[in-house]
């Protein structure tokens, strides 16, 4: 029978206090957690661990801390998201590279028509029309391109 308990905050740190104040009076460490996490209610193994992981909290301990496993886990999650986001990019970008590949002539005849139309009535040839697609938008619109 595994039954999970949730313990406040306040239960584990009043715990954690309460090991590391009366430590002395017991004849080892795992005494006194035993004797305290049966005044909590919850068993030794769980007083332990609450214990390890504070004392790596406070730098008693080497290991790595609450916050910076936080921070891990949230890094992880957002290389998961990026990860994602890039695939679905290059699937993009390479279903995108297929219908111009078939189209790109169509399309581009089709575009030069516009830009001819919307010259004015002039004919450019392609070194003409390059020139134009260099040029900064405000700069056109002053010249009357």
């Amino acid at each position: 029978m595994n039954r999970s308990k949730r313990y406040s905050p306040e239960i584990r740190e009043r715990a954690v206090r309460m090991v590391f104040e009366h430590q002395r009076e017991y004849e080892s460490e795992w005494a006194a957690m035993c004797s305290i996490s049966s005044k909590i209610g919850c068993t030794a193994e769980t007083l332990r661990k609450w214990v390890r992981r504070s004392e790596t909290d406070q730098g008693k301990r080497s290991g790595m801390t609450t916050s910076d496993r936080e921070k891990l886990k949230a890094l992880e999650r957002e290389v998961r998201e990026l990860k994602r986001a890039n695939e679905i990019l290059r699937k993009a970008s390479a279903f995108f590279a297929q219908e111009s590949a078939t189209g790109s002539r169509r399309c581009a005849d089709r575009s030069i028509d516009l830009v001819h139309r919307r010259a004015s009535g002039r004919i450019w040839g392609r070194a003409g029309l390059q020139a134009i697609a260099d040029r900064p938008f405000d700069v056109l619109r002053r010249e009357g391109a």
